[in-house]
């Protein structure tokens, strides 16, 4: 999955990583929101989601410590990392801002 992972995050696209774990109620909270991101930025950015009691490794390599978190990536960097339920509003700007940095 790391190598898989890397490819992942190299896109010209905003990729967001939704870190989470299935037992997290946040989680389920910060997931429901992504579908309406997703909605709202279309193909502009990825939203992918990363089980940490299935890929631990991933998660300690980029210091996740608690769930949920999200981190933006582009072209391998990290551009953003937040931990916590963040709202619609927020991660669509988010998104929008970064698609439209080249």
């Amino acid at each position: 999955m790391s190598q898989k992972f890397q490819e992942l995050i190299q896109s010209d696209r905003p990729v967001l990583i939704d870190f989470f774990a299935s037992w997290c109620g946040p989680c389920k909270v910060q997931s429901s929101v992504l579908t309406t991101v997703k909605d709202n930025i279309g193909e502009a950015a990825r939203i992918i989601k990363i089980d940490v009691d299935q890929y631990p490794a991933i998660a300690a390599q980029y210091g996740v410590r608690g769930v949920p978190t999200l981190a933006v990536f582009k072209q391998g960097e990290l551009l953003w990392k937040e931990s916590g339920v963040h709202d619609v509003n927020t991660l669509t700007d988010l998104l929008t801002k970064f698609a439209g940095d080249n």
